[in-house]
C-alpha cells in the first residue's frame, strides 16, 4: 500500500524519524515518536507497527545466536543479524520518507 498521496511530508518525516532514531536510542526514541503520532497518522502506526516487530524478531535472532556461541556458529551469525538490521533500517527509513509501506524481511509481525 501506499501512503505517498495521502501523506504530508511531516508524516512521512515523522514515519522515517521511528527508523532513524533506533539508530541512536533503540527503544525509546521510536517509541515516543510512535505513541505521540500513531493516532494522527495511518503511516506512521504503520511503521511503528512495523518497527517494533522488527525489534522484536531481530532481539530474539540475536538471543539465539548469542546461545549459538556456544558451538562457535553464533559468532558468524551475530554479525549477520547485526549487519541484516542495519541495512533493513536504512531500507525501511528511506521507504518511509518516500510514503511507501515496507515489510522488513525475516520478521514474524506480533503486532498488528
Amino acid at each position: 500500500m501506499e501512503y505517498q498521496k495521502n501523506s504530508s511530508s511531516d508524516e512521512r518525516l515523522m514515519a522515517s524519524l521511528i527508523y532513524i532514531s533506533s539508530l541512536f536510542t533503540t527503544f525509546l526514541g521510536p517509541l515516543i515518536i510512535w505513541l505521540l503520532k500513531k493516532d494522527d497518522s495511518e503511516l506512521v502506526n504503520y511503521h511503528g507497527k512495523e518497527y517494533f516487530n522488527f525489534l522484536i524478531s531481530y532481539g530474539v535472532y540475536s538471543i539465539i545466536s548469542t546461545v549459538l556461541m556456544i558451538v562457535l556458529i553464533g559468532f558468524i551469525t551475530i554479525w549477520i543479524v547485526g549487519a541484516l538490521a542495519l541495512v533493513f533500517t536504512i531500507v525501511a527509513a528511506v521507504k518511509a520518507y518516500e510514503g511507501n509501506e515496507y515489510r522488513i524481511p525475516l520478521v514474524f509481525r506480533l503486532i498488528k
